[in-house]
């Protein structure tokens, strides 16, 4: 499934693309050190563009290049080695884990420390509740995770999945499909659409996942590393995420001036003109970065073994998927 849709500008993605994974020379007496977005920048990243601008990663001893996308995704560029880290979420990363030969890739942190993914309808419409989407329409990405999702929530209420008219999901302007009638209930992460939704004066309805399942309380986004790097350079990752965490805790306490970083820092165009969009996320998302956990970054082993364990007693992944596999906190800055 997709994650936070911000407009992309393609002429301009497509020559980043081609220059991700580039190696640029570093300033005498930093190793040099990268990160592959997930998606075009947002404010899930703001953290990293904070480091950046203030200097953090480079007190670190880091020259660190914040990379756009390739086609195949940042996790496999991340694999291969073409850069140190990526971000990705736990529900993507269960295809790399679950492989005959699974990825060498790690997640090294939680970026936000709840799922913060549920249904946006228009008000009053009776979608405030899963069950409410029988005989209506919901926009699909058509992913097996996200079905499966999809029909436990409506059936823990109630509800009759088979009953819920799908059709693709080919939407840019989330508000204003809903307000145009071109759909009745799309799959956002409020921090985002449902900001977004806001702003244009749209009343809406929303549903949590994890409110209505708590194994849904999966980690959205994550910050995964190659795994070699993880063996040979540990000082440096430890140094990478301890920076890290420095911005977020920026971003935390100034929502404003890290929102206007984040812009300033998009190289890709697609935040341009969306400055008021950026803001009010930004300031959403202070009370998600860190939430209720002990520290920045954190993963809870019992939240992230109990949404894997779903996906594997439900058939949702090429083979099972081990207990404890595929993160670790040991990399976070105490």
């Amino acid at each position: 499934m997709k994650h936070l849709k911000p407009a992309v500008l393609l002429p301009i993605l497509l020559l980043l693309l081609a220059a991700c994974g580039a190696e640029q020379e570093a300033p005498a007496g930093l190793t040099p050190v990268s990160i592959c977005l997930e998606w075009t920048p947002n404010t899930n990243h703001t953290g990293l563009y904070a480091a950046l601008a203030l200097g953090y990663f480079e007190e670190a001893g880091l020259d660190v290049q914040i990379l756009q996308p390739p086609e195949d995704g940042a996790s496999a560029l991340c694999a291969a080695g073409r850069t140190e880290f990526a971000v990705t979420a736990q529900d993507t990363l269960a295809a790399a884990l679950s492989r005959a030969e699974p990825l060498e890739i790690t997640a090294v942190a939680a970026i936000l420390q709840h799922d913060t993914s549920g249904i946006l309808s228009r008000a009053g419409e009776g979608l405030d509740r899963p069950r409410g989407l029988e005989g209506r329409t919901y926009s699909t990405y058509n992913g097996l995770i996200e079905l499966a999702m999809m029909q436990r929530v409506v059936e823990l209420d109630g509800g009759d999945f088979s009953r819920v008219n799908l059709i693709p999901y080919t939407i840019n302007d989330e508000a204003g499909a809903l307000r145009e009638g071109l759909t009745d209930a799309l799959w956002v992460y409020y921090g985002w659409g449902g900001v977004s939704a806001e702003l244009a004066g749209l009343e809406t309805d929303y549903f949590y996942f994890k409110d209505i399942d708590p194994v849904f309380d999966f980690y959205t986004p994550i910050i995964v590393a190659n795994n070699a790097f993880l063996e040979e350079q540990p000082e440096t990752a430890k140094a990478f995420l301890a920076a890290a965490s420095k911005g977020y805790a920026y971003a935390i306490e100034h929502p404003e001036e890290a929102a206007q970083i984040l812009i300033d820092g998009d190289a890709t165009g697609s935040l341009s003109g969306s400055g008021d969009l950026v803001a009010a996320s930004q300031k959403w998302m202070v009370g998600q970065y860190q939430a209720d956990a002990e520290r920045w970054g954190y993963i809870d082993p019992a939240r992230w073994n109990a949404f894997y364990q779903w996906l594997n007693e439900n058939g949702l992944v090429e083979n099972p998927i081990s207990e404890n596999a595929g993160f670790t906190n040991d990399f976070l800055p105490r």
